[in-house]
């Protein structure tokens, strides 16, 4: 059998050519046929147009399928394909362009010459609809391409990380990445062809791209595509669907329509929620409104999936549960030596998910792995006595105010519980006398009216001294990148 990811997809769909594999959200069905022969057309378009296996191709463009099917093809062709968050500006442009050094780009119509005067790589347009010169240069081409012969360790995907702390790093995704990841989803969510995905999630990342993508397309299932996050269109369709992949904000905005209870979830069998933290008050009031107990886990650009709560058993909310079959986890102290349960420590992994390495950064590569091998995620967490894992935080988050570490999370999980208290985030800033400040930043719920005494009054009853915040600011909204994670690093800089 190839390595070749795409092999496993284009094994599951051959046999079945007449299947409905995507229905969009205007209406319009492909069937397998149709994704096996335009996927092989836009990579005997990459191949006419010189780029070769192993080279980059990026790709800024709005969700369609037809961009699901170019990704395909990169896969299909042995080349690279890196996919860039499309509310990236010229200035962060330029540098993913000149880092990567990409043989093709495919963007918006809008963004041609932009990207034009920063890259001397062909350039092809795809806009929302699917329309655009890539789809007028693949309509010349009758043939298809064969799925080309790669290596497991050979490089699928470069996915860009946020870059909140510095230079954006390009994780090298392989084929055995993706295979390893897939397979292991599938059997531990029990993805089958009687399955119904309902994808409203963007695709410049894993989320969206790997996991809701791959789980539905190795095992054959249907999937509901929706270009953007729409509630009320959302709505509509999960009477249809028995999965929902989703971040943390779908399921506020769900809860908010009316519409949205057991009678309407009543084929569903599975809500996921990822990318950002889920507030423990969201998970109870959609398993009191639909009967269902969200699945939340955890994975990273650099790994895939790494862990997750049971499909069976019983599904922790606050934790991410388990780790994924061949997938392990341990938590250490800073000379990486395991610390016992209940102890908070550095995350960090192995296994068949962990990349090969973050693009022309071996160095930053060494320094990220351990001399045994396992990769320092960043986050910060600990293993209750039954083995769920709970999420502290980022590394890069953790406040030393008077030579005491604080993590936030728990502060956060005391702030959320307090009356009128919609969400909060902890940060530390800078501070002469206890080198970080603890610093609470709120958002109040609707009609609510929070003070600062008050508060700091109620974290006093409840909380050691050194953890409660030195000042606490009220305001109308936390700010979030496109997955919904609140962006600490602004909140740090607006009031330091």
């Amino acid at each position: 059998m190839s390595d070749n990811f795409f092999s496993i997809i284009e094994n599951t769909h051959h046999s079945r050519p007449d299947r409905v594999v995507i229905e969009s959200d205007d209406g319009r069905q492909y069937r397998a046929h149709d994704l096996l022969t335009r996927s092989g057309r836009y990579a005997m378009l990459l191949a006419k147009l010189g780029v070769k296996r192993g080279d980059r191709v990026v790709v800024q463009a709005e969700k369609s399928v037809q961009s699901l099917f170019f990704y395909l093809a990169c896969l299909r062709a042995g080349v690279v394909y890196v996919p860039l968050n499309t509310a990236y500006r010229r200035a962060e442009l330029t540098y993913f362009l000149s880092n990567a050094r990409p043989s093709l780009v495919i963007c918006p119509k809008q963004s041609e010459t932009d990207f034009g005067s920063l890259t001397s790589a062909t350039i092809l347009t795809l806009d929302e609809n699917g329309g655009g010169s890539l789809e007028d240069a693949v309509e010349q081409v009758a043939n298809e391409a064969a799925t080309a012969a790669v290596a497991p360790n050979d490089v699928a995907v470069i996915i860009y990380t946020s870059g909140t702390t510095g230079r954006s790093k390009g994780a090298m995704i392989t084929h055995q990445n993706l295979s390893s990841n897939a397979r292991v989803l599938v059997s531990y969510w029990r993805f089958s062809e009687k399955d119904v995905l309902l994808h409203a999630l963007p695709i410049f990342h894993i989320h969206g791209l790997f996991v809701a993508n791959h789980t539905a397309l190795v095992s054959g299932a249907k999937i509901l595509w929706h270009r953007k996050f729409d509630p009320k269109r959302l709505i509509a369709d999960l009477p249809r669907a028995t999965v929902l992949m989703g971040v943390p904000t779908f399921y506020l905005r769900l809860l908010a329509e009316p519409a949205f209870d057991r009678d309407f979830v009543r084929n569903m069998r599975l809500l996921i929620s990822g990318s950002a933290p889920l507030l423990l008050d969201t998970f109870a009031e959609v398993e009191a409104r639909t009967g269902h107990r969200i699945l939340e886990r955890y994975g990273m650009s650099e790994a895939g999936m790494i862990t997750s709560n049971p499909l069976d058993g019983v599904r922790v909310g606050g934790t991410v549960g388990f780790p994924l079959p061949g997938n392990a986890v341990r938590i250490v102290d800073d000379q990486d030596r395991p610390v016992p349960d209940g102890e908070v420590g550095g995350i960090q992994i192995s296994g068949d998910n962990v990349f090969a390495g973050y693009w022309q950064m071996p160095e930053k590569t060494k320094e990220e792995f351990t001399v045994d091998g396992w990769f320092k995620t960043g986050d910060v967490g600990s293993f209750d006595e039954e083995g769920y894992l709970s999420i502290v935080g980022r590394a890069k988050d953790l406040i030393i105010s008077g030579g005491y570490n604080v993590y936030p999370k728990e502060i956060e999980l005391v702030l959320d519980a307090l009356p009128g208290v919609l969400e909060s985030a902890v940060i530390g800033i800078p501070h002469p006398d206890f080198g970080e400040a603890v610093t609470a930043v709120l958002v109040p719920q609707p009609g609510a009216q929070l003070l600062e005494q008050e508060i700091v009054a109620q974290l006093k009853t409840q909380l050691a001294n050194y953890k409660v915040p030195k000042r606490v600011h009220i305001v109308e909204v936390l700010p979030r990148n496109a997955m919904g994670k609140v962006q600490k690093n602004v909140l740090r800089q607006e009031f330091s």
